[in-house]
C-alpha cells in the first residue's frame, strides 16, 4: 500500500525534528539531524539550514511493514504557504504538530482550514511535552474549541488487539451498534478500529498524540499505531492520471514531481499537451536529496519524472478538465530592480524558470517600461528570492517596496462593442458584461448563434478573454468578478485572421468598461485577535482605525477574542504593534479573505496615476474601414457604427 502523509505546523513547533525521528525509526536515514545544528535530512537546501526554517516541501520515503509511506515536510512560515498548499493537495493523511508550550498559533489555523477544505484526514501531535510551561490539557481544550470538538485524545497506545476504555466509550457515543455492544460489555477492539478508521476518513475523528520530537518521546509509539490508522485504496488498472505538485531543476534538467492518482506509469509513456507530445525518459523516487530510478510507478506513489516540460503545477496529466485553482494567493507585488550586465529579457527568462517552480510568483512583464514585477506573500519571501537568484543564477537583484495587489470590477450591466477592420482584416464582437458574485472571478457564457459566427471563432473569443489578466480603467490592475456573455459577432470570409478577434474582443471589453460604473477592490484579511481582557479597548480602536470591522467580542475570565475583517493594506504590519502592546501575550491569526471594495479608493487611484488613454496594450476605440483605409471611432460612437446592429 502507498500512503502519503504530510507534516504541517506553525513555524518552530518542531515539525522538521518530528519528521527526522520518523525517518530514523523506520531506518530511512542512519542519523537524526537537528535544525539548530543545520544538518537535518529534509531541510537540505543551504538557505533552509542557514535560516533554520523549512522553505521547500521535501519528501522522505519510509517503510512500515509492507506499506510504503511518503513523508512530506512542509513550510511553516506564512510566506511559503502556497508551497504547503500544493503539498496538501497530494496528501492522503496529515499530521499537525502543535507546541505544548505555545499552543495553537496563528498559522496553525490556516493549515487546519486548508486541510478541511481539501478533506485530508488529520492527526494532531502535541510536541515539546518535556519543556517547562508545557500544558497538554490546555492545548487539548484549545484544539476542541478552535479546531473541532471531534478531537480524540489517545490516552493509551492502540494495538490491533487493544483499545483503551476511554477511546471505546468515545467511539460508542458516536454509533448505536457500538453503544449497545459497549453497554453489554461485548465491544471488541477490532470493531472499534474499523469504526475509528471510517470516522478518521470521514473527518469525524481527529486523533491526538503527545510526545517530544527532540527528546524522542512518544515517536516509536506513534509509528507503531500509524499502520492501524492509515489505509488507502488506489486503482492501478485505470488509465494513468497524476497531479503535478512541484517542479525543480537539476542543473539544466527539469524535474516534474507527480502524485499518481490512478493507473500505472512507465518510462517511455507519452502524453500530449496541445500540439506537443512528450515522453517520460526517467522516473525517480526521492528520499530527501537522494533518489533511485525505477521503470514504473503505480497509483498512490509520489515521484519525479524527466522528459515532461509542458505540464504546470496543478495540472492533472492524463485528464483533460481544468485543474482546481489554489486557495492561497499573494496580496502583494514587488518590482525587480536590476543594474547588472545581463539584458533584462535574460533576467525575465530566469524569473520564468522560478515561476514554473513557484506559480504564485505570477511574473509580469511590462513591455513599455521594460520592467519585471512579481507577486509575493511577504518580505521574507523576497529575502529568500534575492538569495536564490544570487546563489543559483549569480544574479544580484533587489526589489522595490512591496505594493498591495488591487483589482477592479464593475457595478452595472453594460454591452461592450469592439470592431477591428484595418485594411484586409475584419472582426466584430458584442459582449454583455454583468457584475459577478464577489470572489467568483471571470466567467463566460456563449449566447451567439452559429449562423452569425462559426463555432471556431466563438471559441477563439472565449480563449482571448481568458488568456491574460485585463487592465481595469481606474488603476490598470486586473478586472475580476465579471460575467461575459458573447451575444454576437461577425467575421469576413476572406479577410479575417486569427488575431483579429483578439483585437475586437479586447476593444469590446474596454468599451464596456468605459460605460460601466467601475469599482476598485483590495484584498482583505479575516483576523482573530486573542489577548488578555485589559486590551479589548485598544484592539477595537485599532481595528476601526485600520478601516476594519469586527464581530461581537468573546470574553472569558482572562482573555478577550476579537474576530473580523480588515484590509491587508492597513493590517499587514499589525502583528508587530500587537505583540508590543500585549507584551507578546497576544495571539494574532490572519487568513486571506478575498477581495472587497477598497476603503480609500480616491487615494489609491491618485497614487497609482494610471492613464487609461495611454495604455499601450488596450484601447476602447474601434477601427473601421472606408475607401481602402482604416479609421478610428472613439468608444462613445462605436455602438452606432457596428455592423451587427441593424
Amino acid at each position: 500500500m502507498h500512503i502519503t502523509i504530510g507534516v504541517l505546523a506553525h513555524v518552530d513547533a518542531g515539525k522538521t525534528t518530528f519528521s527526522e525521528q520518523l525517518l530514523f525509526h523506520t531506518n530511512s536515514i542512519q542519523a537524526r539531524g537537528r535544525v539548530d545544528h543545520q544538518d537535518t535530512f529534509l531541510d537540505n537546501h543551504e538557505l533552509e539550514r542557514q535560516r533554520g526554517i523549512t522553505i521547500f516541501a521535501e519528501q522522505g520515503r519510509m517503510s512500515i511493514g509492507n506499506d510504503t509511506y511518503t513523508l512530506i515536510d512542509t513550510p511553516g512560515h506564512v510566506d511559503f504557504s502556497p508551497e504547503m498548499e500544493r503539498a496538501i493537495r497530494v496528501m492522503d493523511y496529515a499530521i499537525i504538530i502543535v507546541s505544548a508550550v505555545e499552543g495553537l498559533q496563528g498559522h496553525t489555523e490556516t493549515v487546519w482550514q486548508l486541510l478541511r477544505q481539501y478533506h485530508v484526514p488529520t492527526f494532531f501531535f502535541i510536541n515539546k511535552i518535556d519543556r517547562e510551561g508545557a500544558d497538554v490539557e490546555a492545548v487539548m481544550a484549545q484544539l476542541q474549541k478552535d479546531c473541532t470538538e471531534d478531537v480524540l485524545f489517545v490516552d493509551e497506545p492502540l494495538r490491533s488487539d487493544y483499545v483503551s476504555n476511554h477511546m471505546m466509550e468515545w467511539l460508542a457515543e458516536s454509533d448505536e451498534q457500538l453503544l449497545d455492544a459497549f453497554l453489554n460489555e461485548k465491544l471488541d477492539s477490532s470493531s472499534c478500529l474499523t469504526h475509528l478508521h471510517t470516522m478518521i476518513k470521514q473527518g469525524k475523528a481527529f486523533l491526538c498524540f503527545t510526545g517530544s520530537a527532540l527528546k524522542d518521546i512518544g515517536i516509536k509509539e506513534f509509528l507503531a499505531q500509524l499502520p492501524l490508522l492509515t489505509k488507502t485504496q488506489y486503482n492501478n488498472k485505470a488509465l494513468f492520471q497524476g497531479e503535478v505538485f512541484k517542479i525543480r531543476h537539476d542543473g539544466h534538467q527539469r524535474l516534474t514531481f507527480i502524485k499518481a492518482l490512478q493507473g500505472t506509469l512507465h518510462v517511455r509513456d507519452e502524453f500530449s499537451f496541445g500540439e506537443v507530445t512528450e515522453k517520460v525518459t526517467e522516473i525517480r523516487l526521492y528520499n530527501g536529496s537522494r533518489y533511485v530510478t525505477t521503470q514504473e510507478v503505480e497509483a498512490g506513489e509520489i515521484f519525479a519524472v524527466k522528459g515532461i516540460s509542458q505540464a504546470n503545477i496543478g495540472d492533472i496529466i492524463g485528464f483533460s478538465g481544468k485543474p482546481q485553482p489554489y486557495e492561497l494567493v499573494p496580496t502583494l507585488q514587488a518590482k525587480v530592480q536590476y543594474e547588472g550586465d545581463q539584458h533584462i529579457k535574460e533576467v525575465l527568462k530566469i524569473f520564468r524558470t522560478l515561476e514554473a517552480e513557484e506559480p504564485s510568483l505570477r511574473v509580469l512583464w511590462h513591455e513599455k517600461f521594460q520592467e519585471i514585477h512579481v507577486h509575493i506573500m511577504g518580505v521574507i519571501q523576497l529575502e529568500v528570492l534575492i538569495e536564490v537568484l544570487h546563489k543559483r543564477f549569480s544574479l544580484d537583484i533587489t526589489f522595490g517596496e512591496p505594493q498591495i495587489l488591487y483589482m477592479e470590477t464593475i457595478a452595472t450591466t453594460v454591452t461592450g462593442y469592439g470592431h477591428f477592420e484595418p485594411l484586409k482584416h475584419y472582426a466584430e464582437v458584442h459582449l454583455l458584461m454583468e457584475p459577478n458574485t464577489r470572489g467568483t472571478g471571470i466567467s463566460f457564457v456563449n449566447a451567439c448563434h452559429a449562423d452569425d459566427l462559426s463555432v471556431g471563432h466563438q471559441r477563439l473569443i472565449e480563449k482571448h478573454l481568458f488568456e491574460r489578466d485585463h487592465h481595469g480603467l481606474l488603476t490598470g490592475f486586473p478586472v475580476t468578478d465579471i460575467r461575459f456573455t458573447l451575444l454576437t459577432g461577425r467575421a469576413h470570409i476572406k479577410h479575417t485572421d486569427g488575431g483579429d478577434f483578439r483585437e475586437a474582443a479586447f476593444r469590446a471589453l474596454r468599451q464596456g468598461l468605459e460605460q460601466a460604473e467601475n469599482v476598485l477592490l483590495e484584498p482583505y484579511y479575516r483576523f482573530k485577535l486573542k489577548a488578555p481582557s485589559d486590551f479589548i479597548g485598544r484592539m477595537m480602536t485599532d481595528i476601526q482605525q485600520a478601516a476594519g470591522t469586527f464581530d461581537a467580542p468573546t470574553l472569558t475570565e482572562n482573555d478577550a477574542i476579537l474576530t473580523g475583517r480588515a484590509p491587508v493594506a492597513t493590517f499587514m504590519s499589525y502583528s508587530t504593534t500587537f505583540a508590543a502592546y500585549t507584551n507578546g501575550k497576544g495571539v494574532l491569526s490572519l487568513q486571506f479573505d478575498g477581495y472587497d471594495v477598497c476603503h480609500n479608493k480616491e487615494d489609491i487611484i491618485t497614487q497609482i496615476g494610471y492613464d487609461k488613454n495611454a495604455d499601450p496594450e488596450y484601447t476602447s476605440s474601434s477601427i473601421f474601414c472606408a475607401k481602402g483605409k482604416g479609421y478610428s471611432v472613439p468608444w462613445q460612437e462605436a455602438q452606432a457604427a457596428m455592423h451587427c446592429i441593424d
